[in-house]
């Protein structure tokens, strides 16, 4: 964007993200774990939607991080073009130390690490690993919560309330992307419209198509990728023409 001010070039940006992603009590329980792990191990984490907060209903909280936790332990780190690896390391040592300095603050400001972190191990020697990583007793003002780590680790918080809830999902300077688990149509339409955000996934995660648009609000992003008519509108001047037929 500061490139392209000295002579008004058109700029689209799809930037960063710290979305939320919302389980309700009502959600089809299985489907709502594999939802919350996909939402954020898919591509190691480094996504820039990645559903890094998760905000779980009180009445399930204890039970679905615990669930969650088994769950996680099912991924098998390793060399991505192993077969069998499904979830690989980072993109370099920079980013690896980048992540663990998160961690070590999160710690330092009172989150609790439940399972997690430094993955490195004489069988995982070649590369730059990270544990899937959830992070327990966060609140929104943790450096865990606002800011992009980029990598598998999850900051669980508890909510009873729908209207605080969302309220804390919006307390974000990205709005890139949401997720939400519920069988409940009306409360998915209810929070779909009021978390403000470009991409919002029900009962699902990382779906994409090129025919729909992809983009931020705030400082996730000006424009939209995708979706024939919003791309088409960034190309496209329009002009005005006046004409006297008298």
């Amino acid at each position: 964007m500061r490139s392209a001010a000295g002579n008004l070039k058109k700029v689209t940006l799809e930037l960063g993200g710290k979305s939320p992603h919302i389980i309700c009590a009502d959600a089809d329980y299985e489907q709502a774990l594999a939802n919350a792990a996909n939402g954020i191990l898919f591509n190691s984490g480094q996504v820039c939607f990645a559903g890094t907060r998760l905000f779980i209903e009180k009445k399930i909280y204890d039970n679905f991080v615990s669930d969650l936790i088994d769950y996680t332990k099912q991924y098998k780190l390793g060399n991505g073009f192993d077969q069998t690896t499904t979830l690989g390391p980072l993109i370099s040592e920079r980013q690896k130390k980048r992540v663990m300095n998160y961690l070590n603050t999160g710690e330092k400001e009172g989150a609790e690490m439940l399972i997690g972190g430094d993955a490195s191990s004489a069988d995982l020697a070649n590369g730059y690993y990270v544990k899937p990583t959830i992070l327990a007793n966060v609140n929104n003002k943790m450096t865990v919560a606002r800011e992009e780590i980029f990598d598998p680790v999850i900051c669980a918080f508890a909510f009873d309330d729908f209207d605080e809830v969302i309220k804390i999902a919006n307390d974000t300077e990205y709005g890139l992307g949401a997720g939400i688990c519920t069988t409940d149509l009306r409360k998915a339409h209810k929070l779909s419209h009021a978390i403000k955000a470009g991409n919002i996934w029900v009962n699902t995660y990382h779906l994409m198509d090129p025919s729909s648009p992809m983009g931020g609000y705030k400082q996730s992003g000006l424009g939209r990728e995708n979706g024939a008519a919003s791309v088409f509108d960034t190309y496209t001047q329009i002009k005005s023409v006046w004409m006297n037929l008298d």
